[in-house]
């Protein structure tokens, strides 16, 4: 149960994506340049995005990036899983034997992490992005 770069700059592009919403497809680069991340990593990370339904990409001289669903409807937790897999895999206990007490810990560990992943929206953090930067933009989380 870690949650890798993978998973921590994919909700930072989807966040700069709901916080552009309303504005047309974003360019990577503007993501890239808002948001401080390597634009040939969004460009990596961008793939599973996509794969997993979160994210269209919009070709032609006015393309770019933009949600595929509207940001009330997607999680943190929908971003990490598309970007990480579940957080719980590779943790659960064979089929049939006890698990142990360590194990029983890393579960309820793993149960509140996504919890909590689940609790906000995109739409959430765009709007709590908005007052803490006091603009209508945000810059990172």
């Amino acid at each position: 149960m870690k949650v890798s770069t993978k998973g921590r700059y994919g909700l930072r592009i989807m966040l700069e994506l709901a916080l552009q919403q309303g504005s047309g497809p974003v360019l990577v680069s503007t993501i890239a340049e808002k948001q401080a991340l390597p634009g040939k990593y969004i460009h990596v990370l961008v793939g599973g995005l996509k794969a997993a339904g979160l994210v269209r990409a919009v070709r032609g001289p006015n393309g770019g990036l933009a949600l595929a669903r509207d940001p009330a409807h997607i999680t943190p937790l929908d971003i990490v899983t598309a970007l990480e897999g579940r957080l719980s895999e590779g943790q659960e206990p064979a089929e049939g034997s006890d698990p142990t007490v360590a194990g029983e810990v890393w579960a309820e560990l793993t149960r509140a992490m996504e919890a909590e992943l689940s609790r906000r929206t995109l739409s959430d953090l765009a709007d709590q992005e908005r007052v803490r930067s006091g603009s209508a933009h945000g810059y990172s989380i």
